[in-house]
């Protein structure tokens, strides 16, 4: 795709240095919420990457999760050596990855982040991950988006 936004050829570019062969799609109607997504590449919703970005005590920090998943923020400051962890505001997460809340992709970002990669998207041959914008997502096998963050397998989600 030639005709790529800038954030979207970013992404594209990161994946395709971390050896992903990735297949980003554009969505007119959005991916915004991992419902929009799954509803538009036709997947499951537990099959949608979430990107959620959190403060975790001034540290942007990044959840890696499955579009049903709702993220643990006691779960995730324990895994962060932190004391709290709550949702980070618009401006701190596009200052570190560059992306505006519902198009942040997985990597690509301005400056490394620590991230945290939930298991359950492991049990799936392919998921989905936004690709730098709101309409855009991309494909990839799960263990390959795992290697490619450098992102921490562990559970942070709620029960």
């Amino acid at each position: 795709m030639s005709d790529l936004p800038a954030s979207a050829q970013r992404v594209l570019d990161a994946a395709q240095a971390a050896g992903i062969n990735a297949r980003i799609a554009a969505f007119p109607d959005g991916t915004r919420t991992a419902e929009d997504a799954a509803r538009a590449v036709g997947c499951a919703v537990d099959q949608i990457v979430k990107s959620m970005i959190f403060d975790a005590d001034g540290e942007v920090v990044l959840a890696l999760t499955s579009g049903s998943h709702q993220v643990d923020g006691a779960k995730l400051a324990e895994l962060a050596g932190v004391t709290a962890c709550k949702r980070a505001k618009p401006e701190q997460v596009r200052a570190v990855t560059s992306f505006a809340i519902g198009g942040v992709a997985p990597f690509g970002h301005n400056e490394p982040v620590r991230s945290w990669f939930d298991p359950h998207l492991l049990t799936f041959d392919e998921v989905w991950a936004a690709a730098g914008t709101p309409s855009h997502v991309f494909a990839a096998a799960p263990t390959a988006l795992l290697e490619a963050t450098g992102a921490i397998l562990a559970d942070f989600t709620q029960t």
